[in-house]
């Protein structure tokens, strides 16, 4: 059976603090890059996808109802919301 020793252990821990600082390192560098192409593989994709569909922003048509005009001067019509109920306390 062996034992461990305290150089063995403190050989460990600086490679562990080693390892650390190295993909610390590497990350910095390799990291940016490696996001900037998936941003750019994202964007490709979108781009591709807007280009295929049928309804794109050329042939769009506003299918909108128009808007009635109010025939009070200056004021903003009202939202009309639902019937007014009229309720009577009972006590």
């Amino acid at each position: 059976m062996q034992e461990a020793s305290f150089n063995g252990f403190f050989k460990t821990i600086i490679y562990m603090i080693g390892f650390y600082y190295l993909i610390k390192f590497l990350s910095r560098i390799f990291l940016p890059i490696l996001l900037q192409k998936a941003v750019n593989k994202v964007q490709d994709n979108f781009d591709k996808h807007q280009n295929q569909n049928p309804f794109n922003q050329q042939n769009n048509q506003d299918f909108q109802t128009p808007k009635k005009e109010s025939k009070s001067f200056g004021m903003k019509p009202t939202k009309q919301v639902g019937d007014y109920i009229d309720y009577e306390e009972v006590e």
